[in-house]
């Protein structure tokens, strides 16, 4: 359905609300972790449809299940369906405990949260995702806390720290495709200026895992490692990194878990197979309120961008520009503001690239730096928002809040500064 109003502030009103119900019962709760964010949702899904300028309640309802059920939002619901039976039938077989064995016997104590970094950063670089790294590596991050001592949160926010260093740089990531198309620059171009603005926020965000790490101390290994149950992480990654698509990675790591299940289960075939079966439906039921969530933000989010809110943002931050560097403020701030009101990067990168064309065009901004700056900013947010498929979907995995994971971000907020300072004291020099 196409917008029907002029630019809106009060469209952005079940935003506000939904913002303001999960802080204030927080604080009165004394706990940020006890507020559901399923009523949060659910209270200002209300507020969406009450206001919405739709016509007829029947006609609001059905432009709030249309946002609830467009093609983005049902991706991530059968990539949640899927993570969640893979991530239930590979605990199920053992392979999470044999590939948490292997990388407690391969790499140093001091080294865990480094090498976990590491590998998150070069998953993500390869597949151009930070789904699909999350999907592969929570479970084995959730396997070393464990075994380890290591917080919960604080490992899971590794992974998905890092698997935003990817999303943000790689060639065939649909953030870089979508602002170097918006921007008409070339990926290769753009790729220099954002490495030059990302790689130092990696390097620091490194160091502070390197130097953390000398104090972890992981239980001596005397399991030995069973091979035959790593396949399936072998398979999971091995094909995510070959640039398989994330649903027919999970299909095949869902295969395998029930091929290396009945081989090693030791009771007769139909026994497993059945078992394989239970196991899936638990990782499932599992992801129900994950489901429910994004179900009712992507009908929120639909209400508040047709009824003019987003265009409203739009047009209230370029009203006042002046000068490049408050040229460049205001596309950061632009495609900020975008993805907390659609929770998806590449949508808020595709609403309002066209206006940061403009704005560039206007005030002669290197277009190379300004897919840049969409790109970095769009993932800033992304990786920071408590309804984001990436929290979502990582604290789905390990059982906890996503709001529990923010505060161990490093990786997202160091490349928000970089990104930042690069704008206010025109880094890199070449670009700017």
């Amino acid at each position: 359905m196409q917008q029907e109003t002029k630019p809106n502030f009060w469209a952005l009103t079940p935003l506000i609300i939904f913002l303001s119900i999960y802080l204030i019962a927080s604080i009165i709760m004394g706990d940020f972790y006890k507020m559901p964010i399923t009523v949060a949702f659910l209270v200002s899904s209300v507020v969406a449809v009450a206001i919405s300028s739709g016509g007829k309640l029947h006609k609001r309802i059905d432009l709030f299940c249309k946002g609830a059920a467009n093609s983005n939002i049902m991706l991530m619901v059968w990539i949640f369906i899927l993570a969640g039976a893979f991530a239930q039938t590979a605990k199920a077989v053992g392979a999470v405990d044999a590939t948490v064995n292997l990388a407690l016997s391969v790499l140093p104590d001091s080294l865990l949260l480094a090498g976990m970094f590491i590998a998150a950063c070069f998953i993500s670089l390869s597949i151009g995702t930070s789904v699909g790294t999350i999907v592969a590596l929570t479970p084995v991050a959730i396997g070393l806390a464990e075994k380890t001592g290591i917080d919960l949160p604080y490992m899971v926010a590794i992974v998905v720290g890092g698997s935003f260093f990817g999303d943000n740089l790689s060639f065939i990531s649909d953030t870089t495709i979508a602002s170097t198309k918006t921007q008409d620059c070339v990926m290769s171009d753009k790729f220099r200026v954002n490495f030059m603005i990302v790689v130092p926020a990696a390097l620091v965000v490194l160091c502070i895992y390197i130097f953390q790490g000398l104090s972890i101390s992981a239980p001596a290994q005397t399991q030995a490692i069973e091979w035959i149950k790593v396949i399936p992480y072998l398979i999971v990654l091995g094909t995510a990194v070959a640039g398989v698509n994330v649903m027919l990675v999970l299909l095949l790591g869902i295969l395998s878990t029930g091929i290396i299940g009945i081989i090693t289960s030791g009771t007769d075939i139909s026994t497993a197979f059945f078992d394989w079966f239970g196991a899936m439906g638990t990782g499932i039921t599992g992801m129900g309120e994950l489901i429910i969530i994004t179900l009712l933000a992507g009908g929120m989010l639909e209400t508040i961008r047709y009824n003019g809110g987003i265009d409203f943002i739009i047009s209230r931050l370029t009203r006042h520009v002046k000068g490049k560097r408050g040229a460049e403020l205001s596309i950061a701030a632009l495609v900020s503001i975008a993805n907390l009101c659609t929770a998806n990067n590449t949508i808020a990168i595709i609403t309002t690239g066209p206006i940061a064309k403009d704005i560039a065009q206007r005030f002669h901004l290197d277009r190379r730096k300004t897919a840049s700056i969409l790109d970095t900013f769009s993932c800033l947010i992304q990786g920071i928002i408590p309804y984001g498929a990436q929290l979502l979907i990582a604290a789905g995995l390990a059982g906890i809040s996503p709001i529990s994971i923010i505060g161990s971000l490093y990786y997202p907020f160091t490349m928000g500064i970089c990104a930042l300072l690069a704008i206010l004291v025109r880094y890199p020099r070449k670009y700017s």
